[in-house]
């Protein structure tokens, strides 16, 4: 991560999300409970700001730098609203087609998932508040710039989003090995939303119970699973392909 992705000191941060800065995350020092920090969390929960308490072995490998126990990671792009990318997308008579990523940690997985999705022409991408990689620059480079194009949505509620999704129309497919129905023995047509996840634990309980199909991608080999952007790039062109792009 570049020195530039990152605001240090707890006024500086401050001023930055009052400033309506794009940010990713505040990281806070656990333990501090001073006035300002005080403050700080105010502002950051105001303004709907992730924060994270955590310890200060986890400050001082990010920087060296006098950061008073607080940095702020800022975010490469502007998020954009679900519900919104789904009403362009209907007025546009396109059939809605998103990415869910469930806890994607790895930057340079996040890129090149992006840069997939965007190059498939999808909708957009939505992540959770906490635990997804940072949209940084070093994920605007991943992406080979896609960032720049394609939406993408952090929320914080991600069953309401899910459920949101479903209200307007638009069908909920898990792709994971915890299935034995293969993907391509589904019928991918229609508004579509991928849910792809960790790339430790694939996706969470409560993401699959969500979900209106399971579907695994066949694996012929000895290795239990693939590479999670290789598997959103294998799901996001069957769905293409089936709908005849």
């Amino acid at each position: 991560m570049e020195k530039t992705d990152m605001i240090y000191g707890t006024r500086a941060v401050i001023e930055a999300i009052l400033a309506g800065k794009d940010i990713d995350k505040v990281m806070i020092q656990s333990g501090l409970t001073n006035d300002l920090v005080k403050e700080l969390i105010a502002v950051a929960r105001n303004n709907n700001v992730p924060i994270l308490f955590v310890p200060p072995e986890k400050l001082k490998r990010l920087s060296t730098k006098n950061h008073q126990g607080v940095i702020c990671i800022l975010s490469a792009v502007s998020y954009s609203s679900a519900d919104d990318l789904i009403y362009k997308a209907y007025q546009e008579g396109r059939e809605p087609f998103f990415l869910i990523l469930d806890r994607i940690t790895d930057v340079r997985n996040f890129g090149a998932i992006v840069r997939t999705a965007e190059c498939a022409g999808m909708t957009g991408i939505i992540i959770g508040e906490k635990g997804s990689a940072p949209i940084t620059s070093d994920a605007m480079k991943t992406s080979a710039g896609a960032l720049n194009h394609l939406p993408i949505c952090r929320e914080k509620d991600m069953k309401k989003t899910i459920q949101l999704l479903r209200d307007n129309g638009i069908r909920i497919v898990a792709c994971t090995e915890k299935t034995e129905k293969s993907l391509y023995s589904l019928t991918l047509t229609g508004p579509i939303a991928l849910i792809l996840g960790s790339e430790e634990d694939g996706i969470s309980d409560a993401f699959l119970k969500e979900a209106d199909e399971l579907a695994r991608i066949p694996l012929k080999g000895k290795i239990g699973s693939l590479n999670v952007s290789v598997a959103a790039g294998v799901a996001i062109y069957e769905v293409l392909r089936q709908h005849g792009n």
